[in-house]
């Protein structure tokens, strides 16, 4: 058995094969596995940066409806104090005319009464003169 299986050959290839994976080891697999674990590393960096990214953005979309909201309800209260002022207005200018037209009719009615004594006044004249003119003659 001796004669199939060279011990010395066999002995110097398993050496030899130890010392190719050692070499591997060391020259091949270790910057393999390196740039392996570097290129590791920069995935779950960017993964990071991007569930980071996904959350600032998240935030500003909050902040942004919430600041969007904001807006809507003064532009509601703003429109809200136009109305309710416009009402003011419109109430201050209908009891003015109001007012305006009251004056007006007391006015006229002021003035007929002063036409009406005018013309008893000038009856009660007229009614004088003739008596005058009657005792006169």
């Amino acid at each position: 058995m001796n004669g199939l299986i060279d011990i010395p050959q066999v002995a110097t290839q398993i050496l030899g094969f130890l010392l190719l994976l050692w070499g591997l080891r060391k020259w091949a697999w270790g910057p393999v596995l390196g740039m392996l674990e570097a290129r590791r590393q920069k995935i779950a960096g960017a993964f990071e940066d991007a569930d980071r990214r996904k959350s600032e953005a998240l935030e500003l979309k909050a902040r942004y409806e919430q600041d969007l909201r904001g807006i809507e309800a003064q532009a509601r209260q703003r429109i809200q104090q136009a109305v309710t002022e416009g009402q003011k207005v419109a109430a201050e200018i209908k009891a003015q005319a109001h007012v305006e037209a009251q004056q007006r009719v007391a006015r006229a009615g002021d003035e007929i009464e002063r036409e009406r004594l005018d013309d008893q006044a000038q009856r009660k004249l007229a009614s004088e003169f003739i008596d005058e003119v009657g005792a006169a003659r």
